[in-house]
């Protein structure tokens, strides 16, 4: 399936960035654990030139634990800092500020030699739609200070939110790119809720996951919806119907909505912690 989305909004929200990141001492880049290849915007890459980085794989609770910790290993391998959390429950945000300031340490020092002590780091926080950007702030701040929703692009406009004495945040909309080269990053987007579902075949986004569950966590589907793995993924997904009983008029099988169904049990975690993608050690 070719998925591509990319709404006016987006442009505009780029361009605020290209002109803010003068100001920031480190880009904290917030990825879903479940996909941090998919869910890195590779425009992030050119627009923190030179800058700082660190790398946050939020909703660990709901990726495949090994998985995340061969994705921790690839990143400190490539010399990025990483730290894994749940900004849900506040699992690793406490090494946070540590990490924040270990990363900009040439800076403080830098200032330190000029006289200036204590000057907060400024950090710009980038992610892609549905993330978990506004969670992690509300966290990492200890306060309700942006709009916490689960549709993609809630967040419109900009914000400094100060975190503590050493650490200012930027707050940046999220932003997907204009055009993803590879099909495989639109679909893995989509089923982790990153692109607007109103745009989405969802029945064939639902058999594209299916399809992939029974390869790489065969038994899954089966036990959940009392199915049998060994057919088609648009047989699976009739039995997913079935038994969850989405009828139609004349009670016909109502596959969208079994398809729905499966995709927000897959994004809620009632699937089991599932990750999307595995890096090439």
């Amino acid at each position: 399936m070719n998925i591509q989305w990319y709404p006016g909004h987006m442009t505009k929200a780029k361009r605020m960035m290209q002109e803010d990141i003068k100001l920031i001492d480190i880009v904290i880049e917030l990825l879903d654990a479940r996909v941090p290849i998919s869910s890195r915007n590779p425009d992030i890459d050119t627009l923190a030139n030179n800058k700082f980085r660190l790398v946050l794989l939020n909703k660990s609770d709901l990726a495949d634990e090994k998985v995340t910790n061969q994705w921790e290993a690839y990143f400190k391998e490539k010399g990025i800092m990483v730290v894994t959390i749940n900004a849900r429950n506040g699992q690793g945000m406490k090494a946070i500020t540590a990490k924040v300031q270990e990363a900009c340490k040439e800076k403080i020092e830098r200032d330190r030699k000029r006289g200036i002590m204590n000057r907060p780091i400024r950090a710009m926080i980038v992610g892609i739609p549905n993330v978990g950007k506004s969670t992690f702030i509300n966290s990492f701040a200890k306060k309700a200070c942006t709009k916490v929703g689960n549709k993609p692009g809630v967040t419109k406009g900009k914000q400094w939110i100060k975190i503590n004495k050493s650490v200012e945040l930027l707050d940046t909309p999220g932003i997907l790119w204009p055009k993803f080269e590879d099909d495989t990053v639109g679909e893995h987007l989509a089923f982790i809720g990153s692109i607007n579902d109103e745009i989405l075949q969802k029945t064939e986004l639902a058999c594209d996951l299916i399809s992939f569950m029974v390869e790489h966590y065969p038994g899954v589907l089966g036990e959940r919806y009392q199915i049998d793995e060994g057919e088609a993924a648009s047989a699976i997904l009739e039995g997913i119907a079935r038994n969850r009983g989405c009828l139609l008029k004349g009670n016909e099988l109502n596959f969208e909505k079994a398809a729905i169904i499966l995709l927000d049990e897959f994004r809620n975690g009632k699937l089991g912690r599932i990750s999307l993608e595995k890096p090439s050690l």
